[in-house]
C-alpha cells in the first residue's frame, strides 16, 4: 500500500496515514452521510413532521437583533465595541509572534481549569491550537460583554440574549470540529478516518422515524426498568388515569408509624429515586424502617389532554392519601415532593390548609420551587409570545412531546449534556458508557396540554403562588397557612431549580422550616447515597434574607444529607409499629413494582 511519510501533525506526532484506507473511509463517510441526511429529510419532505423550533429560532433572532440595535444605533458605541475586539486580537497576535520566536509569552485568554473542552495538552503546547483556543475565548468573552453591557435591554430580554449567545458560542467552539481539535485530528489520522465512519453510522441510527436526532448519552442496551433499575421490591396497590401508587415491601421487623409518600415530578420518571440498589433513596428509606409509597405518573397521550393541574392534585397526592389510609389504616403521612412534584405538593398543602385537612404531618421538598422570580435559565423559554406558540403546538397533539423538555434541560448545560456526546459519538465514533442516571435522563415523558399550560403560566410566567393569587378548585392559595414542619433541600449547583430560588421560596411557609443546602446539582445533590460519602451539605439558621448571607453562617458537613433528613423525620414522631406488607390492608396488589405506567416510553 502507498503511504505518505510519517510527518507529525501534532506535538506528539501521528501514525503514518494509509492513503488507500483513508480514501476508502472518506467514500464510506460520504455514503453514510447521505443516508443520515435522507433519514433526517424524508419525514419533512413527506410532511409527516414539523420541527417545532421555528418559534425559538425566531425569538433568538429577534432577541439578538435588539442587542445589535443597541450597539449599532450609536456609531461611537459601535466603534468602541469593534475596537475592543480588534485590540484583543492584536494582543493575541503579539503573544503568538513571541512564541514563534521562541520567547515565553503569557496567554491573553485562559480557559477555566474546569472546562473539559480544552483538557488535551496540545491546546496549550501546540501554537496553532493554542491560538485557536485563545481566539475563541476572546470572541466568546467579547460576545458576552456585548450582551451584558447593552443597557437598553430589559432583564428578561438580557437573560434570553445571554442564553442564546452562550448556545451559539458553545456550538462554535473549535473543540467541536475535527480540523480544529487536536484530539479529534489525531484520532482521525491514526484510524484513517474510521472514527468518522463509525460516528456517521451512529448518527444515522440516532435519527428516529420522525426525523429527530436523539443524541445517545448512555448505552441503552445495558439497562431495563424492573431488571436492573427500579428493582426495590414492592407492589402497585392503587391506580387511576394519572398515576399508579406503589407500596414497597418492608425490610425491617418494625417501621415508623407514619408512612412516607413521595410525589415525584411528572416531567420525569420516578425511578431517579430508585436507580441501582446502591443509589436508591427509596431502598435506603425502606431499610431505615420507613413505610414508603411513591406515585408513578402516567406517560400521557392525547386522551389526557384536558387533565389540568387540579386533576393532577386530586388524582395524584390527594388520591394517594386516601389510598394510603386504606392500605395502612394511617390517616397522616410524611410527604416528599421532588422538583415540580414539590411545587405540586406545596400547592396541595395550601389547598388542604384552606380546607382544614391536616393529613400531611410534615413536608419535605427536594430542589423544588414555589417562588419563580429567580428560577434561572428555564425562564428563557417562558414569555407570552413563546407560550402562545407552545400552546398552539400542544393543542394540535394534546400534549407536549418529551423531547422538547429534555432538549430544554440539556441546553441549560450544553457543554456537559450535548456537545461532549456529539464529539464522542459522531466524531470519535465511540459508543457512550453505560450510565444509569443518563439512561434515566433520556427516558423522557410527555406532558398533557392543560396541565403544562397551567404550570408555565401560573408559576414561571406570572409567579402567582407566592403572590397569593393562584386559585385551585375555587380556592385562593396562601402558603403561609401551611403550618406543618418543612424540610427544604436545595442543591448548590442546581441549574433547574437554582439554590437561591429554593431558598427564597422556603421563606413563604407558615410553619418551622429546616433549610439544607447540598453539594452538586439537581440530581446528584439529591441522589447522594450514604455509602458513597460524596459531596457535602450545609446547615444553618431558618431561611431569611438571601442565600449568600445564610451561607456565611452555615456549617459544612461531609457526605450525604440523608441521615440528617431521617433524624428530622423521626423527630416528628418516634412511634413504631409492626412492618406492613403490601396487601395487608384494604388495598390488594395489582402488579409488582415498578408497575406498568413507568415502562411506557415517549
Amino acid at each position: 500500500m502507498n503511504r505518505i511519510p510519517d510527518k507529525p501533525v501534532t506535538a506528539e506526532g501521528v501514525a503514518a496515514v494509509d492513503i488507500e484506507r483513508f480514501s476508502h473511509n472518506l467514500a464510506c463517510l460520504v455514503e453514510q452521510g447521505g443516508k443520515a441526511l435522507a433519514a433526517y429529510l424524508k419525514p419533512r419532505e413527506e410532511g409527516k413532521v414539523q420541527d417545532g423550533y421555528a418559534d425559538q429560532i425566531t425569538d433568538a433572532v429577534k432577541t439578538l437583533g435588539q442587542v445589535a440595535e443597541y450597539w449599532l444605533s450609536d456609531p461611537s458605541r459601535a466603534a468602541e465595541l469593534q475596537t475592543s475586539l480588534g485590540r484583543a486580537y492584536l494582543d493575541l497576535w503579539g503573544t503568538a509572534a513571541k512564541r514563534m520566536a521562541g520567547e515565553a509569552a503569557e496567554p491573553v485568554a485562559k480557559a477555566d481549569p474546569r472546562d473539559r473542552r480544552f483538557a488535551d495538552p496540545e491546546w496549550s503546547s501546540n501554537q496553532f491550537f493554542d491560538f485557536l483556543k485563545q481566539a475563541y475565548l476572546l470572541s466568546a468573552h467579547w460576545a458576552d460583554h456585548m450582551v451584558k453591557h447593552a443597557e437598553s435591554l430589559d432583564p428578561h430580554t438580557r437573560q434570553k440574549a445571554e442564553f442564546y449567545i452562550r448556545q451559539i458560542t458553545n456550538a462554535l467552539s473549535p473543540s467541536n470540529f475535527v480540523l480544529t481539535n487536536p484530539e479529534l485530528l489525531r484520532e482521525t489520522l491514526s484510524s484513517n478516518a474510521e472514527n468518522l465512519v463509525r460516528g456517521m453510522h451512529m448518527l444515522t441510527e440516532d435519527i428516529d422515524p420522525e426525523g429527530h436526532i436523539n443524541i445517545r448519552q448512555s448505552d441503552a442496551t445495558m439497562f431495563e426498568v424492573g431488571r436492573n433499575l427500579a428493582t426495590t421490591p414492592g407492589k402497585v396497590v392503587f391506580q387511576n388515569e394519572l398515576m399508579q401508587l406503589i407500596q414497597y415491601s418492608p425490610s425491617t421487623e418494625t417501621v415508623l408509624k407514619i408512612p412516607v409518600l413521595i410525589v415525584p415530578p411528572w416531567i420525569n420518571k420516578f425511578y431517579v429515586l430508585d436507580l441501582t440498589p446502591d443509589k436508591s433513596f427509596i431502598k435506603w428509606c425502606v431499610d431505615q424502617g420507613l413505610t414508603v409509597f411513591v406515585i408513578s405518573w402516567i406517560n400521557p397521550d392525547a386522551r389526557l389532554a384536558a387533565k389540568g393541574f387540579e386533576e393532577y392534585m386530586r388524582e395524584g397526592p390527594l388520591a394517594a392519601l386516601d389510598a394510603i389510609r386504606d392500605a395502612t389504616g394511617e390517616n397522616r403521612v410524611h410527604a416528599i415532593g421532588y422538583c415540580v412534584g414539590g411545587t405540586l405538593l406545596a400547592i396541595t398543602l395550601a389547598y388542604m390548609a384552606a380546607m382544614r385537612d391536616d393529613r400531611i404531618a410534615s413536608a419535605t421538598f427536594f430542589a423544588a420551587q414555589v417562588d419563580f422570580t429567580q428560577a434561572g435559565d428555564l425562564k428563557v423559554f417562558v414569555d407570552e409570545d413563546q407560550l402562545k406558540g407552545l400552546e398552539q403546538r400542544m393543542a394540535e397533539r394534546g400534549y407536549l412531546e418529551g423531547r422538547y423538555m429534555a432538549t430544554a434541560f440539556n441546553l441549560l448545560r450544553s457543554n456537559d449534556l450535548i456537545w461532549p456526546y456529539v464529539i464522542n459519538n459522531y466524531l470519535k465514533g465511540k459508543a457512550p458508557f453505560p450510565f444509569d442516571l443518563l439512561y434515566w435522563n433520556s427516558d423522557a415523558t410527555r406532558m398533557p396540554a392543560a396541565n403544562h399550560s397551567f404550570y408555565l403560566r401560573n408559576c414561571y410566567l406570572n409567579n402567582l403562588l407566592t403572590r397569593g393569587k393562584m386559585e385551585i378548585g375555587g380556592v385562593t392559595l396562601d402558603l403561609k397557612k401551611i403550618t406543618a414542619p418543612v424540610y427544604s433541600l436545595a442543591a448548590r449547583e442546581d441549574h433547574i431549580a437554582p439554590a437561591s430560588s429554593v431558598y427564597l421560596g422556603a421563606q413563604y411557609f407558615g410553619g418551622p422550616v429546616r433549610f439544607v443546602l447540598s453539594g452538586s446539582g439537581h440530581i446528584a445533590g439529591v441522589v447522594n447515597p450514604v455509602s458513597k460519602a460524596k459531596y457535602q451539605y450545609w446547615l444553618g439558621d431558618p431561611p431569611a434574607g438571601d442565600l449568600e448571607s445564610w451561607m456565611k453562617k452555615a456549617s459544612e458537613h461531609p457526605g450525604s444529607w440523608w441521615p440528617d433528613w431521617l433524624a428530622w423525620i423521626v423527630a416528628q414522631g418516634t412511634e413504631r409499629v409492626p412492618a406492613r406488607n403490601p396487601g395487608d390492608g384494604k388495598l390488594k396488589p395489582l402488579e409488582d413494582a415498578p408497575g406498568s405506567y413507568v415502562r411506557v416510553r415517549a
